[in-house]
């Protein structure tokens, strides 16, 4: 491949990624690639006998610790009637660009309603975080950070195949569905509202 062609190629794969986020692996959890309030994705439905109406709910559980070291795990659904678990990464400009609205909207909701949860899928516990906590400040989005481990590796960044990707989970911890891709603070804010009109 000559040098003109491999330049295209790198730009290319440059503004896709900042387009759409920044890929991995993925396996777990579904999420949709558009985030539109009807595009959030449904829990993968179960084998379930004739009698049964409903698929059982996805739960999950995890333990990790926050910015400030404080262990989190899985009840602190509990605490809200509806949570955002949004997935991102120091290195991914569309995630960077987004938290400014998810820090408003974190402040605009009474806890026990709605809440956002942030883990940073590229800073593992006992790693240095001070730039997690510069990006933090710098986005104003004041919600609770959780650094990546082996917990929440298994739990939650197995399913991610590019960042961000966000989840929601209803007050019991079940799984609501989930979207990869960032989107701007209105789209959110739509989808929030479906999800806590349906609670």
């Amino acid at each position: 491949m000559n040098r003109p062609h491999k330049i295209f190629l790198s730009l290319l794969v440059l503004s896709l990624t900042l387009l759409y986020g920044c890929t991995g692996n993925s396996s777990g959890l579904p999420a949709e690639s558009a985030p539109k309030t009807d595009s959030i994705s449904e829990p993968p439905a179960p084998e379930v006998s004739s009698s049964e109406k409903e698929p059982a709910p996805i739960f999950i559980t995890f333990e990790g610790t926050d910015l400030d070291g404080n262990t989190v795990s899985q009840d602190i659904f509990s605490q809200s009637r509806l949570t955002m678990v949004n997935v991102w990464a120091t290195y991914c400009n569309p995630c960077l660009s987004e938290m400014p609205g998810l820090g408003e909207l974190a402040s605009e909701y009474d806890r026990s309603e709605f809440q956002i949860i942030g883990i940073v899928s590229d800073v593992w516990e006992g790693e240095d975080q001070a730039l997690v906590e510069e990006l933090v400040q710098e986005t104003g989005a004041a919600y609770p950070h959780l650094l990546a481990n082996d917990s929440i590796n298994q739990a939650i960044l197995s399913s991610v195949s590019g960042v961000p990707t966000t989840f929601f989970f209803d007050g019991e911890g079940a799984y609501l569905g989930g979207v990869a891709g960032s989107a701007e603070k209105s789209t959110w804010e739509d989808l929030i509202h479906e999800l806590l009109e349906k609670q």
